[in-house]
């Protein structure tokens, strides 16, 4: 594997997916885990996602409307990886068209998967008011809510109700920003 170009490889997969691929930064991540010490199944990984590459190259990011409207995605994982982290993701969309994302572990371990869905959610949000505020000063203010949208229900209801749970308890207050 000396004479392999790992680093490099994932270096360019790791420029695409900050410039145009959303769809590959799971992958990029995980692959780049590996950089210092890579296998020779790791090399087989990054050719893969190579040859996906290949195959949906006349696939891109497209932007339809001039409204401005700005609406994310967020999502995690149950966190049943090895070191019991979750994989958090969000993708913010204007017009239909992605103009920021993120997949990344989280810095904690969650004691659940409502824990694990609310830190996402607070991470969307943070970024959410960073695109809110350049598209501020680029442009005009924004005459609609942001909508951010999660598929668990529990969190849901945390973040709406700003009552004391404890089964919550053990939240940190810093994830309570979203509320």
């Amino acid at each position: 594997m000396r004479d392999v170009p790992y680093r490099e490889a994932v270096g360019a997969l790791n420029w695409a997916t900050l410039a145009t691929r959303p769809d590959i930064a799971f992958a990029v991540a995980t692959v780049a885990r590996f950089a210092v010490n890579p296998g020779p199944a790791h090399w087989d990984t990054v050719k893969c996602i190579y040859c996906y590459l290949l195959g949906t190259c006349d696939l891109w990011l497209s932007y339809s409307e001039t409204q401005r409207t700005l609406e994310g995605f967020a999502d995690a994982d149950s966190s049943m990886a090895e070191d019991r982290r979750a994989i958090s993701g969000y993708a913010f969309l204007i017009d239909g068209g992605a103009v920021s994302w993120s997949s990344k572990k989280q810095e904690l371990v969650s004691l659940s998967t409502t824990e694990s869905q609310y830190v996402a959610a607070t991470h969307s949000m943070k970024e959410a008011l960073w695109l809110q505020s350049l598209l501020e000063d680029a442009f005009a203010p924004i005459q609609k809510p942001t909508i951010l949208f999660s598929d668990n229900q529990s969190m849901i209801a945390l973040m709406k109700d700003h009552c004391y749970h404890m089964q919550t308890k053990h939240i940190d207050v810093r994830y309570h920003f979203i509320r």
